[in-house]
């Protein structure tokens, strides 16, 4: 079945969360088991971002903060370009989508970077790795505070649940952990840094249980009559849209400022990449439970474009790479 998933270049993990999407509308979680679900995704998620800060080194940080031109431009795209570009697709698509829909578009938006992805893909590219850790980490630690101050000023309070709280909540629910997973990092993030399998299984496990619950309250509150072929069409595209114009703008900015190539990989992936792992739980605190299936849908949609477009970008890198490479005669 691997094989076969990989010659069709369908990643298995994507199939899991389509799977979870089937079950919420077949099996979706009421009463109790509501109840239930919703304590056992709170503890994923704060298990998650324990994991995250006990594996984060803060020389690696550190470090990554040196480098601030490179982390300047990516923190730039991250939370000022992409804002601004997700603001105005989400008005040319006002008046032909959903309300739920658009605000899922703009909040794709706000969202920091991914971790794994970003740094993957900047391995196979050849670029600079311990850059791209240190962006993807700083990323993804100032989105904490960063994504939900800016949907509570961009959002419309209309989708609810927009205030000052839900931005301590998310404090309680993400930032906490993580704080706690770095002091707890000297004692226990050697042994995680070896447990690759064990690490994975909760960061995967917690985003499929955070989907099934936001679709399982999508399906309960009876959203999905509400999503057309064509509003799930247009919302590709404008996903697509969004994803080209920042790769397009992170390349020609990076070699503008005369960044190494090693560099600007870095700068290209974690610059156009936006973090599921992040964004659906903070989707689960800061929207209504009824509005959350339909708000992450765009999420779901940009990151696999995201995996599949720069799966093949970072090939392309690294087939440069390789042709760059001078061959050097061998001595006889």
């Amino acid at each position: 079945m691997k094989a076969i998933l990989s010659r069709l270049r369908i990643d298995a993990y994507i199939l899991a969360i389509v799977a979870m999407v089937v079950i919420a509308a077949i099996l979706p979680a009421r009463g109790a088991g509501k109840d239930v679900l919703d304590i056992v995704v709170h503890a994923a998620i704060a298990l998650l971002f324990f994991i995250y800060g006990a594996r984060i080194s803060r020389q690696a940080i550190w470090t990554g903060i040196l480098h601030w031109r490179l982390q300047s431009l990516v923190f730039v795209t991250t939370f000022v370009v992409f804002p601004l570009l997700g603001f105005g697709i989400a008005k040319l698509a006002d008046g032909h989508l959903d309300s739920g829909l658009v605000t899922g578009l703009m909040f794709v938006a706000l969202l920091p970077s991914t971790v794994q992805s970003s740094i993957a893909f900047t391995s196979i590219a050849r670029g600079n790795v311990p850059a791209a850790l240190c962006c993807a980490s700083l990323s993804n630690l100032a989105g904490v505070v960063i994504t939900p101050l800016l949907a509570t000023m961009v959002l419309s309070a209309g989708t609810g649940g927009m205030s000052l709280d839900a931005v301590g909540e998310i404090a309680l629910q993400i930032l906490l952990p993580f704080v706690v997973g770095q002091f707890a990092r000297p004692l226990i993030g050697e042994w995680l840094n070896r447990q690759k399998t064990l690490t994975m299984l909760v960061d995967r496990g917690s985003i499929l249980l955070v989907v099934y619950s936001a679709f399982s309250a999508g399906v309960v509150a009876g959203i999905w009559s509400r999503v057309t072929p064509q509003s799930l069409g247009l919302v590709i595209v404008l996903d697509l849209v969004m994803l080209a114009i920042v790769l397009v703008a992170t390349t020609a900015a990076s070699r503008f400022l005369r960044f190494t190539t090693e560099d600007e990989i870095a700068i290209v992936f974690c610059g156009s990449k936006k973090s599921m792992a992040s964004g659906l739980p903070m989707a689960n605190i800061i929207f209504p439970a009824s509005a959350v299936g339909l708000i992450v849908l765009p999420l779901m949609l940009f990151h696999q474009m995201q995996l599949m477009v720069c799966a093949a970008l970072a090939r392309r890198y690294a087939r440069r790479a390789e042709t760059a490479v001078p061959i050097v005669p061998a001595r006889t």
